[in-house]
């Protein structure tokens, strides 16, 4: 794929950049470094098949100055999430950093180990743990702790412990309460949509270059393995709640509706440890993310951080998380908190200040800005999260998508609303000149707006779709965020080479057969293509003879609906299986092993007939 250089603007923008930043500020390399005991003999970390899953060498191009083609701020950040291996962040505790995009902690206790957040896949977690092992020998793992409910801070876990460990009372797994719950429903209402989402923030098919991926902010990238599960046999319902593993006292904080629905800090009084999970990293982080989510609350966030400055904050002497490096240091630890809980909260309140005097989202995003104490913290630099799509997601969060203009109430589509703004300046070639204007006058976003009208009204037009995947490069090379700089380029790539779909899809078999009856049926029913349905009236029961459940799900309307209560032979058919056999069913093996089948086997057909699953290779850049 051919690939322009930076625009003199851009350039421009870079070297003003340089002058502003404090780039003479080496502290978060020395820390970044400090403790470094060694990485993999093998960078290349492969699967089963001898699938690489993780290759932190394909990223060993970020070093020296920044190119010209990525934001130097950026750069230097990508250069600090690459430094991997085992680090000692205190006698008796350790990271494993850079081998995959979150961080995997050990706490050593009387005999044994406990182990924080166990990374995304099994493969890494696996590698993980034997790094920590070949420097400090083969120690049991007690205990297993999960900070939070997202993905990569749990789905190692087969790698490192088996389900026998728990059941049989070797190896305790402590969660947060409610962990279980939104550890697996978040990716089951709007799974195929966020994945074929993350393609574009996590820059799946990019090239790892200094014209392509640089990494994502938070870390370099996701793994590409096989992510696991395993129940937590501890659920953490309190703060202040302590625990003793293998002689290691952990005192609990809740902090749930922060950066996940499930989340916990914890404090370990034998190292002055501070564990303050993914609510304090060196970047801001996601109030919505771009794969797309719920959104999250800063009020909260900044709440539980000042909370933990109260509890904790005279106690510590090492801040370790789930992402990046520690910080050392009383003064260091506070001073640290402080920005991070002063960010969360100073973005909350300005922008309902901002919201209360009549502002909209897209307008406080153009208005807002950091105070100078803040803005001069790389800390609060927007790698991951961005200040611009943060603002717009708490504008979301408090009054939705309507800014109350009524002539945005009811607009046209974006296919139809492009084809009558073409029309009425002029038609394509008309608006791929004002966007050439644009485009030379460095004018980025306008000549992106312009041009996403014209690959919407005329999808083959070459030359609209040629310039429009220029200006997102340019956009791309200037970006200061990483997920905005992948979204730019996979727009880009797009245009030029065609929908590439979702081209990693993490196998989770594991985590499916954590979900619950009632998570089942969800995703069945948001499946029912409404008006292929909507003369339809079903009736069937389904008993979970492994669970000892009966649901009684019914369509009508095109809407299904489930409720559970014991058979009464009224449904027009009654299916007995167990939970795995259901999954099969779902995944789309009809026969008669394992299911037995009272009535009209009919129904099932019928229901099955009317189902549509997502479509993982929809487009985003065009119709």
């Amino acid at each position: 794929m051919q690939q322009n250089d930076p625009s003199g603007s851009v350039r421009e923008a870079h070297r003003t950049l340089s002058e502003h930043l404090p780039f003479d500020d080496t502290t978060d390399f020395d820390n970044a470094e400090r403790g470094w005991l060694g990485s993999l003999d093998d960078s290349a970390i492969q699967n089963e098949a001898g699938d690489v899953v993780w290759d932190a060498s394909t990223f060993a191009f970020l070093d020296g100055d920044a190119p010209e083609s990525v934001n130097p701020s950026l750069w230097r950040q990508g250069k600090l999430v690459l430094k991997n291996g085992l680090f000692e962040v205190a006698d008796g505790l350790y990271q494993v950093r850079g081998l995959d995009l979150s961080v995997m902690s050990f706490i050593e206790g009387d005999t044994g180990v406990i182990i924080v957040d166990p990374l995304l896949t099994k493969e890494t977690g696996a590698a993980a743990l034997s790094l920590y092992r070949k420097h400090r020998g083969d120690r049991p793992i007690h205990a297993v702790i999960f900070t939070h409910s997202h993905l990569d801070h749990f789905g190692g876990v087969l790698g490192i412990i088996s389900a026998e460990d728990v059941t049989e009372g070797r190896v305790q797994v402590i969660a947060p309460s409610g962990f279980l719950e939104h550890a697996i429903s978040e990716n089951v209402y709007a799974g195929t949509a966020m994945a074929r989402r993350a393609g574009y923030m996590y820059g799946a098919v990019l090239d790892r270059s200094p014209k392509g991926q640089v990494g994502a902010g938070l870390g370099l990238t996701l793994s590409t393995g096989e992510t696991t599960l395993l129940v937590p046999s501890l659920d953490v319902g309190a703060t202040g709640e302590t625990h003793t593993i293998d002689g290691v006292d952990i005192e609990f904080q809740m902090a749930p509706n922060t950066e996940a629905p499930s989340e916990m800090h914890f404090y370990v009084p034998r190292y002055n440890a501070l564990c303050m999970a993914e609510n304090a990293t060196h970047n801001l982080h996601n109030l919505l993310t771009l794969r797309g989510a719920l959104v999250r609350d800063p009020h909260e966030w900044s709440r539980y951080l000042n909370e933990a400055i109260e509890r904790y904050g005279d106690k510590a002497d090492v801040l370790f998380t789930s992402h990046h490096w520690p910080t050392w240091g009383k003064d260091n630890i506070l001073h640290f908190l402080r920005v991070q809980r002063d960010l969360y909260g100073y973005l909350h309140d300005q922008t309902l200040r901002l919201l209360n005097q009549g502002l909209t989202g897209a307008e406080i995003a153009e208005e807002i800005t950091l105070p100078p104490s803040l803005e001069k913290e790389w800390s609060t630099h927007g790698y991951y999260g961005s200040v611009s799509h943060n603002v717009k997601a708490i504008y979301q969060r408090y009054l939705g998508w309507f800014d109350g203009n009524p002539a945005r109430l009811w607009p046209h589509p974006p296919k139809q609303q492009a084809e009558r703004y073409v029309k009425a300046l002029g038609g394509t070639d008309r608006v791929v000149e004002l966007a050439q204007d644009a485009y030379d006058e460095g004018d980025y976003r306008w000549a992106a707006t312009l041009l996403d009208h014209a690959v919407f009204a005329e999808p083959d037009n070459a030359s609209a779709k040629g310039l429009y995947a220029d200006t997102l490069e340019q956009l791309a090379y200037g970006s200061e965020n990483a997920t905005w700089r992948n979204f730019f380029l996979s727009g880009a790539t797009e245009l030029r080479d065609g929908n590439f779909g979702t081209p990693t899809t993490a196998s989770a078999p594991a985590v499916l057969a954590q979900l619950t009856p009632e998570q089942l049926l969800d995703s069945i029913a948001i499946t029912v293509n409404g008006p292929k349905a909507w003369d339809l009236d079903l009736s069937l029961d389904i008993t979970f003879s492994d669970l000892h459940r009966s649901f009684n799900v019914a369509l009508s309307n095109g809407a299904l609906i489930y409720t559970e209560k014991e058979p009464t032979g009224e449904a027009q058919l009654h299916l007995t299986l167990t939970k795995p056999r259901f999954l099969a069913l779902l995944g789309g093996d009809t026969s008669a092993e394992g299911l037995t089948v009272d009535g009209d086997g009919g129904v099932l057909a019928t229901l099955t007939g009317v189902l549509e699953p997502g479509d993982p290779d929809f487009n985003i850049v065009l119709p």
